[in-house]
């Protein structure tokens, strides 16, 4: 089974228990910190990611982690497990999975939105608006600035591209243009 399967088995599990037991936007904070202590510490990632170190060791460093941080929620249980079987390695795709999984339960989806030039903070809250109202759902955004497009902007949610950039329509008319006449028009 590959990690990112794995990843996703165990942060489906992560969020059903802390959709039952307490609050998984907290066991959502509580993953983020501990993956961003063994981003900080890239000799402490290599300890417990190691093949050679046994994984009761792995667990007890775990152990010793977890009560610094003070986690006490269902991700301290599911941190403990992993470096029980000595699977510490998942932890940057048990992120990535969880935080999908969790904006799926909380109905979020994330749209990507490309512009000429930056947004103001009004005509972002406008247009988030306005695809939240398209989709059905609350949309979370991220913008970034291609000037290439001329205007207009793209956004991605999901799999779904509307393009309605200047760029866009000038190459769709390109296309036009360049196609014989029908016949009977002038």
């Amino acid at each position: 089974m590959s990690t990112r399967a794995s990843a996703a088995r165990y942060a489906r599990a992560l969020l059903d228990v802390a959709i039952q037991e307490s609050d998984p936007v907290q066991a959502e904070r509580d993953l983020a910190a501990f993956a961003d202590l063994l981003t900080q510490h890239a000799e402490l990632q290599q300890a417990l990611t190691h093949p050679s170190l046994p994984a009761a060791r792995k667990k007890a460093m775990t152990q010793q982690l977890l009560a610094r941080l003070t986690l006490v929620s269902p991700v301290a249980k599911l941190l403990l497990l992993l470096a029980e079987r000595d699977r510490l390695a998942l932890v940057p795709d048990l992120l990535a999975t969880y935080r999908e999984k969790l904006m799926e339960h909380r109905q979020i989806i994330q749209a990507e939105v490309t512009t000429a030039m930056p947004l103001t903070p009004d005509r972002a809250a406008a247009l988030e608006q306005r695809l939240a109202r398209a989709t059905g759902r609350k949309v979370t955004m991220k913008t970034t600035v291609d000037p290439s497009i001329i205007g207009g902007l793209i956004a991605r949610i999901g799999s779904t591209v509307y393009d309605g950039s200047v760029a866009a329509q000038l190459e769709k008319m390109k296309e036009r243009l360049g196609e014989p006449a029908a016949a009977g028009t002038p």
